[in-house]
């Protein structure tokens, strides 16, 4: 045995890195508390995984068809798809999980900064764990894909440094695979081979082709192609062009050097973030707006020059607007219909700026006496301590979609997408009043925005106001003239306010504007057969079922009109399935004993209206069918009891008094 000191000894090195990464962990979870209790947020239902992608078949779709996802990262959708086995709709293991991935990044930058020997790699991940602007990215569930890549990329990077050393192969061949997860869960990650160049460049101030750059051609290839998948998804599947993408060059220039600009602010000086912040109006007409590139160019410049002194700050720029490339508008990203800009595009091109602070922090701790020292670890003690109380209070927007909307239009009041999905939401919470004033407040911000006039012509129906509805719905038409929704809400005030032709036409243009628009079947299927059109009202509810077959009521609608046809056997098929998706319905089990009747199964028929009864003792027209379903039994004296039984719950109830003295007559005949 090895004897002990009697002085304790210093823990070991990886000890020490245990416990501070343990530390961070803590730091991490406190400053992330309010967001750890978050459900769902904007698009978090695209992402978490859907019904039809929870087997394993859907596992497969995950990755062999493109659409069947929201963007196609199959490594993203796979984490999400294990994610949901695990805990399933439950939002905290989501949580967790994005919070254990942001700190596993944090203590990659410091590993990977002290193999590449740069001062101040714990300040770094400090930094980068506690960091306001991350939020975004660590509270969102969606943007699980930010802290998911990030790890693969930095462990890519990581194994690449390690290949660089040695020139061993297997390292190549893991980083290689490592950056492909990392390209599979995020394609912003494709800018990771031009970041290694960056880095080799700064460690030994120049390139080799042969060393340097071959080695990584595959990688930029990888890269390449998955970049341009990316972007054709965010047109095709996701909306990505029109309008409001309609700059040209110049202007994109112009952005991009605007984009720089604001991110680098937002991490020197984390104030008023914001989940969706004003979209800037990019004109090349103007002249000030050509000083935000000027001004990137210019450092550059400047950083170039310096490179003779220190290669850091020039190798930190780069990596830092080269990461942010992807983002900077050349390349249309559909969040830009809202914003050019999003705090959590920059969550990766952050540690560029991170590692310079963090280096400069270093390098004045090694210069400096210990007394001295002293003071750096309680600044950088504080400047921890305030970032994570940012972090926290910026976590608390994030809690809930109300609450996130709210915040965003107080800090941007002119975000009509927040203000559009705060009347949805109050919509769905049977607030139409309130509902009418956010959409009202959403068209102000932009006019020119048929979906808020159709939903403000929705809170105005709930509200009464017909006449209202209809403009908004006629606003929305003049807006977007195939708007099929608008047609089909149009169907619905003129079907209200008893124009069953203006009705039935609006309806029928929905249909021939969109094929599968299954609501409109359902309507158009309803207003035929209350309309004595039955048979016309049958191929409808046939299509409604097709796309939702689980739908109850449209599978007693269907039901009622093959019975209005005299297809017993059908409606007796249909109205069975109604029953075996929703058990306890009373108007179902009489209508199923109707059609029994009908077709002479009456032992069936009796059965089914004991049924409705048993669920509604106060029936009075199930107690009139039993009552005819039991005479025609020859069951004549029950029979009589449950027409007296109907005509005591409804006195007025012509038929029952009719069966009634029919019965009676039948009983006294027989005597």
């Amino acid at each position: 045995m090895v004897a002990i000191s009697g002085s304790f000894a210093l823990p070991s090195r990886r000890w020490r890195t245990v416990a501070l990464a343990a530390l961070l962990l803590g730091a991490a979870l406190l400053a992330y508390g309010p967001a750890l209790r978050g459900g769902l947020l904007w698009d978090d239902e695209g992402h978490v995984t859907k019904p039809e992608l929870q087997s394993l078949a859907g596992l497969g779709r995950i990755w062999t068809q493109l659409g069947a996802t929201q963007q196609y990262y199959p490594v993203l959708h796979t984490a999400f798809w294990i994610e949901h086995r695990l805990w399933g709709d439950a939002t905290l293991g989501y949580h967790l999980l994005n919070v254990l991935l942001h700190v596993a990044s944090a203590c990659l930058v410091a590993l990977i900064l002290r193999r590449l020997a740069v001062p101040g790699a714990g300040i770094a991940a400090w930094l980068f764990a506690l960091h306001p602007v991350m939020v975004e990215s660590v509270a969102w569930i969606a943007e699980q894909k930010n802290t998911l890549s990030t790890v693969f990329y930095l462990l890519a990077l990581l194994a690449y440094l390690r290949f660089d050393e040695h020139r061993r192969w297997r390292w190549y061949l893991l980083a290689l695979g490592l950056f492909l997860l990392a390209l599979l869960s995020k394609s912003v990650t494709a800018t990771l081979p031009a970041a290694l160049l960056v880095v080799l460049w700064w460690r030994r101030g120049r390139l080799e082709w042969r060393r340097d750059f071959a080695p990584l051609i595959p990688w930029f290839a990888l890269g390449l192609g998955m970049g341009l998948l990316t972007s054709w998804v965010e047109r095709r599947f996701i909306g990505a062009e029109g309008v409001e993408f309609n700059l040209n060059g110049v202007e994109r220039v112009l952005l991009a050097g605007r984009v720089v600009w604001f991110y680098l602010a937002k991490l020197v000086w984390p104030s008023d973030l914001i989940f969706i912040y004003p979209r800037w109006a990019v004109s090349a007409a103007v002249a000030w707006q050509y000083l935000p590139p000027a001004g990137v160019l210019a450092a550059l410049g400047a950083l170039w020059w310096l490179r003779r002194h220190s290669r850091g700050p020039l190798a930190a720029a780069l990596f830092f607007a080269g990461t942010l490339f992807p983002a900077l508008g050349f390349f249309n990203a559909y969040p830009f219909v809202y914003s050019y800009v999003a705090d959590h595009f920059q969550y990766l091109a952050s540690l560029g700026v991170i590692t310079l602070v963090a280096a400069g922090w270093g390098r004045l701790w090694e210069r400096r006496a210990p007394g001295r020292r002293a003071l750096l670890l309680a600044g950088a003690a504080g400047v921890s301590f305030t970032l994570g109380v940012l972090t926290w209070r910026q976590s608390r927007i994030y809690r809930d979609l109300p609450t996130l909307y709210r915040v965003t239009v107080e800090r941007n009041p002119d975000c009509w997408m927040a203000a559009f999905n705060l009347g949805n939401l109050c919509l769905a919470d049977h607030h139409p009043d309130e509902a009418a004033t956010w959409f009202g407040r959403a068209l102000r911000a932009r006019p020119d925005y048929p979906e808020a006039c159709n939903n403000l012509g929705d809170a105005q129906r709930a509200l009464g106001r017909s006449a209202d509805a209809r403009a908004s719905y006629a606003a929305a038409l003049r807006l977007k003239p195939d708007y099929a929704e608008a047609h089909f809400n149009l169907g619905i005030v003129a079907e209200e306010a008893g124009r069953t032709a203006e009705a039935e036409s609006e309806y029928g243009t929905a249909l021939r504007l969109r094929a599968d628009f299954r609501a409109a079947h359902v309507y158009l299927g309803n207003l035929l057969r209350r309309s004595g059109r039955p048979e016309a009202a049958i191929p409808h509810y046939e299509a409604a079922l097709r796309s939702q077959p689980d739908d109850a009521a449209v599978q007693t609608s269907l039901a009622d009109a093959m019975e209005a046809v005299g297809d017993h056997a059908a409606a007796i098929d249909h109205y069975e399935a109604a029953l075996h998706l929703q058990p306890a319905e009373a108007d179902t089990e009489d209508s199923v004993g109707i059609a029994l009747a009908e077709s002479g199964r009456l032992e069936e028929a009796i059965a089914h209206f004991n049924r409705a009864l048993s669920l509604r003792p106060a029936f009075p027209e199930a107690h009139n069918n039993l009552g005819l379903a039991l005479a025609q039994a020859g069951r004549t004296g029950e029979a009589i009891g449950h027409f007296e039984a109907a005509l005591r719950l409804r006195p007025d109830y012509p038929e029952a008094r009719a069966n009634l003295r029919r019965a009676r007559e039948q009983a006294a005949g027989l005597h």
